[in-house]
C-alpha cells in the first residue's frame, strides 16, 4: 500500500465524521430547538416508521428544516441524492426492501447525530 493512499473510512466512521461536522455548524441560538428535534427523531423512526418521523420534523417548520438539510446530507443508501425539500418524497416511492434498508440506515444516522449533540452542545 502506498504512503500517499487516502485511507478508506468505515460506513460508521463516516457517518460519525459527518454528524460532528454538520452538529458543529449548528447555530448556538438553534441549538436548543436542533437537541430537541434529534433527540425525538430515532425514537419516531423506531415507534412510526420512516415516513412519519420525517413527517414529523417537516411539521417542527423552520426549527426542523436544519434537520431535514442534514439528514438529506447523510448518504442514506438509497438517498444518496435527496434533498431537504425532496427527501419525504424519495421515501415514500422506495420499495418494501429499499425502505427497510434505508429506515436502518437512518437510525444510524439519527444516532451519531444525537451522539454529537450530547458531546457538542452544552
Amino acid at each position: 500500500m502506498a504512503a500517499t493512499a487516502e485511507k478508506r473510512l468505515f460506513r460508521d466512521q463516516q457517518r460519525a465524521l459527518y454528524a460532528y461536522t454538520v452538529v458543529g455548524q449548528v447555530p448556538k441560538d438553534a441549538q436548543k430547538d436542533y437537541k430537541i428535534a434529534v433527540n425525538d427523531f430515532g425514537a419516531n423512526i423506531l415507534r412510526s416508521g420512516l415516513c412519519a418521523a420525517i413527517a414529523a420534523v417537516q411539521r417542527l417548520g423552520k426549527q426542523g428544516t436544519l434537520l431535514l438539510e442534514h439528514v438529506a446530507g447523510a448518504e442514506v443508501i438509497g438517498l444518496e441524492d435527496v434533498t431537504a425539500e425532496n427527501l419525504a418524497q424519495r421515501v415514500r416511492e422506495l420499495d418494501a426492501d429499499a425502505y427497510m434498508i434505508a429506515t436502518r440506515d437512518m437510525l444510524q444516522v439519527a444516532m451519531w447525530l444525537k451522539r454529537a449533540v450530547q458531546a457538542t452542545f452544552e
